[in-house]
């Protein structure tokens, strides 16, 4: 079975670093800044990885966290890596807002409301995670 993360991109690339790359997820129309950080290596856990290796892992989320925080201000940023579906590291950042189809619950689950149309600036969204974490892909 081949793994769609080691095939693929996963998304739209916003940075790629020799350990990982950072993609925003187009094929979520309701949850329009939802982002990807996935690890470059076919690792399934975070504790596969070196101390500095987690260490790079988890400063480029707090990056990502950061650049949707302070250009969109979402109601909630969600991070998750659960791996149940892809068993390939990779780490979720998702601006939440309350008037999302699902919110207060996960995007995966049902919606309770048709989803509220937002215009956002996601190209810039893109340029402040590049900017923060190393050179454009």
């Amino acid at each position: 079975m081949s793994c769609p993360l080691c095939t693929g991109d996963g998304g739209l690339v916003v940075v790629r670093t020799p350990k990982f790359r950072v993609v925003r997820v187009i094929d979520e129309p309701a949850h329009p800044a939802f982002y990807r950080l996935i690890w470059n290596d076919h690792v399934a856990e975070f504790s596969d990885l070196q101390a500095p290796d987690r260490q790079a892992c988890m400063d480029a989320v707090v990056a990502i966290e950061q650049a949707l925080r302070a250009l969109l201000a979402p109601t909630k940023i969600n991070l998750a890596s659960l791996g149940n579906v892809v068993p390939h590291l990779h780490w979720h950042v998702i601006a939440r807002f309350a008037d999302d189809s699902q919110f207060p619950a996960p995007i995966w689950a049902v919606p309770q409301r048709s989803a509220v149309p937002r215009a956002l600036d996601l190209a810039a969204v893109d340029a402040r995670v590049a900017a923060s974490i190393g050179p454009a892909p």
